[in-house]
């Protein structure tokens, strides 16, 4: 039986489904964003298929994930290695959840939040000046239903709406650079929720202040759109104790 005939035997046996794989690959981006396998720290396709209990496939997938996020390297005579924290791909969503579901969870909101900061009042200016009529209206429709949801305490469909929100003022600002950090937000939006970070009803300022940057969009008035969105940043920063 060949090499890759024996990998798919083994696949067929589960330690090879989809589900399994995400299962390890999270495990292993936990511990590593966590510090529990430091850098430094070396890795054997043997080793996790005996620790997790998965196929060489789903072994070798995994650390090919791994090192297309810079996580890890391999080399031959040497294994697999991980990286130094300076040359992880820290705007990987896949990394910002593991280090979000870390014990340095803080560090990780904070740094978000300063990037966020930085970008998100820009990207609601550019999408005052660029937007198309269906995405300032999209936007507007959006922020009613924060509201809705919001006043209701649906905390579930209100994360949709909010990620919904933040994600369409991302790509409809006009600057590809800032449309490239959608899902990296969204992580960040879910994980407030997943941990109980965000209350059971939202605040009224920052529903008013979503509001008021759908309003600004819609009217094509960068600069309220600007200042709207830093007092949605604002209000983040207070509410998590963020200095």
């Amino acid at each position: 039986m060949s090499t890759a005939t024996a990998d798919h035997a083994d696949d067929a046996n589960d330690g090879g489904s989809p589900a399994m794989h995400e299962r390890v690959l999270d495990a292993i981006g936990v511990a590593i964003a966590a510090g529990e396998l430091p850098p430094g720290s070396r890795l054997t396709l043997e080793g996790l298929q005996q620790e997790y209990g998965v196929s060489r496939t789903v072994a070798r997938d995994t650390m090919k994930v791994l090192e297309s996020m810079n996580l890890v390297y391999s080399r031959r005579r040497v294994g697999i290695v991980v990286q130094r924290r300076e040359l992880w791909n820290v705007f990987d969503p896949k990394l910002v959840r593991w280090r979000l579901a870390s014990d340095r969870r803080a560090q990780q909101y904070s740094s978000l939040t300063e990037l966020r900061i930085a970008v998100e009042p820009i990207a609601a200016a550019g999408a005052a000046r660029r937007a198309s009529a269906a995405e300032r209206s999209q936007l507007v429709a959006l922020a009613a239903d924060l509201r809705r949801h919001g006043e209701a305490g649906e905390l579930q469909a209100f994360l949709a709406a909010d990620i919904a929100f933040h994600r369409l003022l991302l790509t409809s600002c006009g600057n590809e650079m800032f449309t490239a950090l959608e899902a990296m937000v969204a992580e960040v939006l879910t994980s407030r929720t997943q941990h109980g970070l965000m209350p059971f009803k939202p605040r009224p300022e920052a529903l008013d202040a979503h509001e008021e940057v759908a309003a600004a969009v819609a009217g094509g008035d960068a600069t309220a759109a600007e200042s709207a969105m830093h007092h949605i940043l604002d209000e983040v920063r207070n509410a998590m104790g963020l200095h």
